[in-house]
């Protein structure tokens, strides 16, 4: 059950500190909700009809030459749009220098072939508001194109979109503001990303955030070096990813749900989430990152035909440690194509993942709950470890995993360690050297023929706090 006072006064707050910020008077310039919002359990359709309004961008003033700022008439085409009770806005061929926009209720921006949002190298064009960043809200700035508790809106294609690459980052003590993220709803419903292309640098290119049914598809996403994660999914519900091409720094798609007992008090829970026939290719972490903030709870992952093409770690990760809490529980892949890794196809690191919260969730309450790990039908490529599965807690070791149908060449095998209710069938590889299975601790159907694995090395028990946690 999520804590809905709690999100009303995050909404509440968010607003305020747009409204203050220094383009709040153009960038928001009227009510975030038009029409009254859907059920929260109405379904996305990728197929939903667009009003018959239509308004071009250059009858705003947009000029589209790459010199002169655009802001103030995008936004004012959006808004009128908006309060005419919605339809699309069109951004025409040309080049748009812009800062923040707001999307609004029941608007869709259309980006035109050869039409380019281009993110101004003006940090103060980004207002400052409460933002999500490695699973804790605060202060930074909103990302080029945001929305704030909007429904059916979002942006389509052929366009593309490019931030400044000057203004990438992590918060520092110089400079402790986030910096702007490419495209950022937030608490939003019904929201489409479909046909178009971004480039960013050294942020996140697409993070929807506190959001119910999402649909990503056919973009083709490319962003380099340091914390550029492709897509982030940060407590939500209802997300559907199909056909994108991605290339990153960081994770190509990240699934997260806060951080420690913030995360874990607010519990806004990522669930429902389905990937599918993507290619992906990582240079510094994973292609899918599941964790390593997981406090609100990470529920029904499907992955299935992708094609994973590149990772400086491994295809898939799934990360934790104690402190975050919550669980983690059925996460299936099926019918994947594995090349490239420098690490391997599957790890599992439960026990020390990402940096620890200055307040974590205590005891054993604070080790996640794993259940139903599923993976079949994967065919890999000279992957240097074929399963990296010995990273779990002994006091909470993964209920219910799950590999067969696994075919290709590898270096190393299968290493797990804490495990129940195990089932391994139909592994066919080539090329490893030592045992194909290596197990401690573990039991189900399968591994009659383990040699034993070292148990991993267990983390301190992280005490109770003196004074109990409150949210402030």
């Amino acid at each position: 059950m999520r804590n809905s006072n709690t999100r009303r006064t995050f909404l509440k707050t968010a607003g305020m500190g747009l409204l203050a910020a220094p383009l709040a008077s153009s960038v928001i310039s009227c009510g975030t909700t038009i029409k009254t919002a859907r059920s929260q359990h109405e379904s996305i359709s990728a197929n939903k009809s667009i009003p018959d309004l239509s308004l071009n961008v250059r009858s705003f003033g947009a000029s589209g030459d790459g010199k002169k700022k655009d802001t103030k008439a995008i936004q004012e085409a959006i808004d009128r749009c908006a309060v005419l009770g919605g339809g699309e806005v069109v951004v025409p061929a040309g080049s748009y220098l812009s800062g923040a926009i707001a999307l609004r209720s029941d608007v869709m921006l259309r980006l035109e072939k050869d039409a380019s949002i281009i993110g101004t190298p003006d940090i103060a064009d980004y207002p400052v508001t409460q933002v999500r960043w490695e699973g804790k809200w605060i202060p930074g700035r909103i990302g080029l194109i945001y929305a704030i508790d909007a429904v059916n809106t979002g942006i389509i294609g052929p366009g593309s979109i490019m931030g400044n690459h000057t203004l990438g980052g992590r918060p520092s003590a110089e400079n402790p503001l986030r910096r702007p993220a490419l495209i950022e709803p937030i608490n939003c419903k019904n929201i489409r990303f479909e046909d178009f292309s971004t480039d960013y640098h050294l942020m996140w290119s697409l993070h929807p955030t506190y959001c119910e049914n999402v649909f990503i598809k056919n973009l083709t996403i490319r962003s380099t070096g340091g914390n550029g994660d492709g897509i982030d999914i940060d407590s939500c519900r209802h997300v559907r990813i199909d056909g994108c091409d991605i290339a990153t720094g960081d994770d190509c798609i990240a699934i997260k749900s806060g951080r420690g007992m913030e995360g874990y008090t607010l519990m806004w829970t990522t669930e429902d989430v389905h990937i599918s026939n993507c290619t992906l290719a990582d240079s510094i972490f994973a292609c899918i990152g599941i964790g390593s903030e997981t406090s609100g709870g990470i529920r029904d992952v499907r992955i299935e035909n992708c094609r994973f093409t590149y990772a400086k770690t491994h295809a898939i990760y799934i990360k934790s440690r104690p402190g975050r809490g919550a669980f983690i529980e059925n996460i299936t892949a099926r019918n994947l194509d594995i090349s490239g890794m420098e690490g391997g196809f599957l790890r599992f690191n439960l026990l020390g993942s990402g940096l620890q919260d200055p307040v974590p969730v205590p005891g054993k309450e604070g080790i996640p709950d794993l259940k139903n790990f599923s993976f079949s039908d994967i065919r890999v490529n000279n992957v240097p470890v074929l399963v990296d599965g010995t990273s779990i807690h002994p006091d909470k070791p993964l209920d219910g995993f799950i590999l067969e149908n696994v075919s290709g060449t590898c270096q190393k095998g299968i290493f797990l360690a804490n495990i129940r209710n195990t089932k391994i069938k139909n592994i066919q590889v080539k090329g490893y050297s030592g045992s194909l299975l290596n197990c401690s601790s573990v039991t189900g159907k399968g591994i009659e023929n383990a040699a034993k694995t070292e148990p991993p090395k267990l983390p301190a028990p992280i005490p109770q706090p003196e004074k109990p946690f409150r949210l402030g």
